[in-house]
């Protein structure tokens, strides 16, 4: 594993959920990115990350090759990925990313 993927790899999995995108949480760079944001935050996520890939070219095209996933935001939950803006956006009209981001009792 080369070192950008095991970067890549340690964000994943030490943070229960990630999101790989364009700008920050507080100011996103991309309207999907803002979308995916949006969509977290209606969810009541509290512990969410976020990689600003704009600021690491090597991140921006090695979360492409983790995934095997063309485009980004990318959300991971629990180690595990969720997918882009569009299926984000399904799962949470379809209240499955509720319930996977509900807290754990």
């Amino acid at each position: 594993m080369s070192d950008v993927q095991q970067q890549i790899d340690d964000l994943v999995k030490s943070n229960r959920v990630m999101l790989f995108m364009k700008g920050t949480a507080q100011f996103p760079q991309c309207g999907f990115s803002g979308r995916a944001i949006q969509v977290l935050k209606a969810c009541g996520v509290q512990d969410l990350k976020t990689f600003n890939v704009l600021e690491n070219e090597a991140v921006r095209q090695g979360i492409k090759d983790y995934a095997q996933w063309p485009t980004i935001p990318q959300l991971y939950v629990n180690g595990e990925f969720v997918g882009g803006s569009d299926i984000v956006m399904e799962m949470y009209q379809s209240g499955e990313l509720q319930q996977m981001l509900a807290p754990k009792a």
